[in-house]
C-alpha cells in the first residue's frame, strides 16, 4: 500500500531519472572542498548507488574539474553517466569562439548541462543583455551541442522566480531550448524560496509547453526539477514536482550545497520509491543508501546530519519506553518505513526512560536469548540508572553501551590493558600541529609495548600514541580515525572542577561508532572513550571473521 498524492500522474513503476550534482553544486557548499581523488571516490560511490547522471563539475571555471574529466575514462562506471556543466555562450560571441563553451566539449562527456537565464531581472540587470539576445544565446548554444551529438540537459536558472515575475518570458526561454533540441528541461528554484504550489504550477506549465512543442516535431523534452533549501522546501518541492509530471530530479546525495544546500537525494529517493512506488535506482540499490550517504559525507569531511530523514542516525531511534514497546509489538506503530529498506538500523536509545523492552532488544545483539523478563535486563536497567546518576549517558554512544552489556553478561575479555599514559601540552609551540605529546604503555596478552605520538591537541596525541602502540598487534587499527569529538559539562556549578562527558565518533572508512567517557579530568574522560572505541572495533572485527569462517 503506497501513499496517495492528489494529482499524481505517474503510474506505479514509472522511472524517475536521478541526477546528482554533489561534485558541482555540492562543492559550492561552505567548507566543502574536493580533491581530484575525492571526486573520483564520490563518483564511484554514486555509481554504486545507481544514479542516472553525475554532474562532475565546470571545466571552464576550474582546472581541477578539467583534470577530473581527463581521468574520467578510467573510472569504470557501470551505471551512471558523467556530464559537464557550463553556461550559454556570452553575448556577442559565437559558441565556437567561447572558451567556456569549448571547455565543455573538451570534457568529452556524453551529456552537457547548460544553464541559461529565465528571469528577465537577471537578463537585463545581471548579464546586461536584451531579452531577445538571451533567447538567442540559449538557442545558439543548445544547437551547437546538439550538432556535436551531445545529450543536452538545459537548466533554466531562476525559472520559478522568473515565471512569477514575467511568465511569458520565462516560458519563452524554455521554448528556445526546446526548439534547439534540448533533451531535458530542468526548472530551477535557484534562490530556494518557492513553495510547492508554485513549483507544481510551474512544472505543469512547462509540461504543457513541451507537449505543444512535440506536436510541432520538437522533442518532447523531459521536464526536471532542481531545488534549493533556503525555505526548507527542497525535498517537498522535488517530490511534488514529480507528482506534477517531472521525471528528472536533481540534487546532492547528502543535501549540502550553495547557502542552505540542495535538495537531498537521500531523502527524496526513498520517498519516491517507498511511498509512491516509482523507480529511481536499479533493483536492490536502495538498501545501499545509508552506507553510501555516509561514505560521500566522509569524503567531503562532513557528517550526515543526525536527524536526516531515512539515513540519519536519529531516523529510526526510539527512546521513550512506550515507543520502544510499541515498535517491538508492531513495527509500523512508530516507524513509517522499515529501516532495512534504506540500509539503516533501528536504534533503541539507552536511558532511564527507555524501559526494559528497549534495553533487552539492544542486549539481544550480544545475547539473543535476552527478553525484558530476563534477570539480565533488570540488572542492566539498574546499572544504567546508576551510571546515568554519575553523569554517563549512552543514548548517543551505542558502542559503549554494547561493551557495558558484555561486561554485565560476563562476555567481555579485554583485548589490551592501558597500564599508564602521560600527556603534555606546550604553548606556544613552533609547530601548531604538534603542540601536544602523549606517551603510553600497553599490554597485549602479557606483551608490553610503549609508544609516543604528537598531535594538534592532547586527545589527538593520546589517540595517536595508543593506536601506534597497538597496531603491531592489531594492524586493522591503521584504518581507524576520530571523525567527531564532543565535550559536555555535566554540572556547571563546580566550574572548572565539574565532571565532563566526552563523546567520540570513530570510523574505519566503512562504519562509524560512538563511545562515551565521563570524568572530572577531560583527558581521562577522553581516554575512557578512546579505549572503548578501539575495543569495540577489535571485538566487532573478530566476531565478523568468526562468522565468515563458519
Amino acid at each position: 500500500m503506497h501513499d496517495a498524492v492528489d494529482g499524481l500522474t505517474a503510474p506505479a513503476g514509472t522511472r524517475i531519472e536521478i541526477f546528482d550534482t554533489t561534485l558541482r553544486d555540492g562543492a559550492q557548499g561552505e567548507g566543502i572542498t574536493f580533491s581530484v581523488q575525492d571526486k573520483v571516490a564520490v563518483a564511484r560511490a554514486l555509481d554504486e548507488l545507481g544514479v542516472a547522471w553525475i554532474e562532475a563539475g565546470n571545466p571552464g571555471s576550474n582546472p581541477k574539474d578539467l583534470e577530473f574529466f581527463r581521468m574520467a575514462g578510467d573510472l569504470g562506471l557501470t551505471t551512471s553517466r558523467l556530464c559537464a556543466f557550463g553556461a550559454t555562450r556570452k553575448k556577442g560571441v559565437l559558441p565556437d569562439d567561447d572558451p567556456n563553451v569549448r571547455s565543455l566539449l573538451d570534457a568529452n562527456t556524453e551529456a552537457v548541462v547548460l544553464f541559461g537565464k529565465s528571469w528577465d531581472l537577471h537578463v537585463t540587470e545581471v548579464i546586461r543583455a536584451s531579452l531577445d539576445e538571451n533567447l538567442a544565446m540559449i538557442r545558439d548554444t543548445v544547437s551547437f551541442f546538439k550538432e556535436k551529438g551531445k545529450i543536452l540537459i538545459y537548466d533554466a536558472e531562476h525559472f520559478f522566480d522568473g515565471w512569477k515575475a514575467n511568465p511569458d518570458y520565462a516560458l519563452s526561454t524554455l521554448s528556445a531550448a526546446m526548439e534547439a533540441g534540448a533533451d531535458r528541461i530542468v526548472l530551477c528554484d535557484t534562490n530556494g524560496g518557492c513553495f510547492p504550489d508554485t513549483v507544481q504550477a510551474g512544472v505543469r506549465a512547462a509540461i504543457g509547453l513541451s507537449a505543444s512543442a512535440a506536436k510541432k516535431g520538437q522533442g518532447p523534452a523531459m521536464i526536471g526539477i532542481h531545488a534549493h533549501d533556503d525555505a526548507g522546501m527542497a525535498s517537498a518541492n522535488s517530490v511534488l514536482a514529480v507528482t506534477a509530471g517531472a521525471r528528472h530530479v536533481q540534487g546532492t546525495l547528502v543535501g549540502f550545497g550553495e547557502r542552505c544546500g540542495n535538495a537531498a537525494l537521500a531523502a527524496i529517493i526513498p520517498s519516491l520509491e517507498l511511498k509512491l512506488d516509482l523507480r529511481c535506482l536499479p533493483e536492490g540499490r536502495l538498501e545501499l543508501l545509508s552506507g553510501l550517504a555516509r561514505r560521500v559525507a566522509e569524503i567531503a569531511n562532513v557528517g550526515v546530519p543526525d536527524g536526516m530523514p531515512y539515513v540519519g542516525t536519529h531516523a529510526f531511534a526510539h527512546k521513550a519506553g512506550m515507543h520502544a514497546d510499541g515498535i517491538l509489538k508492531v513495527r509500523r506503530s512508530f516507524e513509517h518505513v522499515d529501516p532495512a529498506k534504506v540500509g539503516n538500523d533501528r536504534r533503541f536509545l539507552m536511558s532511564e526512560v527507555g524501559g526494559r523492552s528497549a534495553i533487552a532488544e539492544r542486549a539481544k545483539r550480544v545475547d539473543p536469548t535476552i527478553n525484558k523478563d530476563h534477570p539480565a535486563a533488570a540488572a542492566l536497567a539498574a546499572r544504567l540508572k546508576a551510571l546515568e546518576s554519575e553523569g554517563w549517558q549512552f543514548e548517543g554512544a551505542d558502542a559503549s553501551f554494547e561493551l557495558l552489556v558484555r561486561r554485565e553478561l560476563g562476555r567481555y575479555k579485554p583485548l589490551f590493558q592501558l597500564e599508564r599514559y602521560r600527556v603534555v601540552s606546550e604553548h606556544p609551540g613552533m609547530d601548531p600541529k604538534a603542540c601536544a605529546h602523549a606517551w603510553v604503555k600497553v599490554f597485549v596478552e602479557g606483551s608490553p609495548e610503549i609508544a609516543a605520538a604528537e598531535g594538534d591537541g592532547p586527545v589527538n596525541a593520546l589517540d595517536g600514541a595508543l593506536r601506534r602502540a597497538l597496531e603491531r598487534f592489531y594492524p586493522e587499527l591503521g584504518t581507524v580515525r576520530l571523525s567527531d569529538f564532543k565535550v559536555r559539562v555535566i554540572d556547571g556549578k563546580d566550574a572548572t572542577a565539574a565532571k565532563v562527558r566526552v563523546l567520540i565518533e570513530s570510523t574505519d572508512g566503512k562504519d562509524s561508532w560512538t563511545t562515551v567517557g565521563v570524568s572530572a579530568d577531560i583527558i581521562d574522560a577522553s581516554r575512557a572513550a578512546l579505549v572503548d572505541s578501539i575495543e569495540y572495533k577489535l571485538i566487532r572485527d573478530i566476531e565478523r571473521r568468526f562468522k565468515a569462517y563458519l
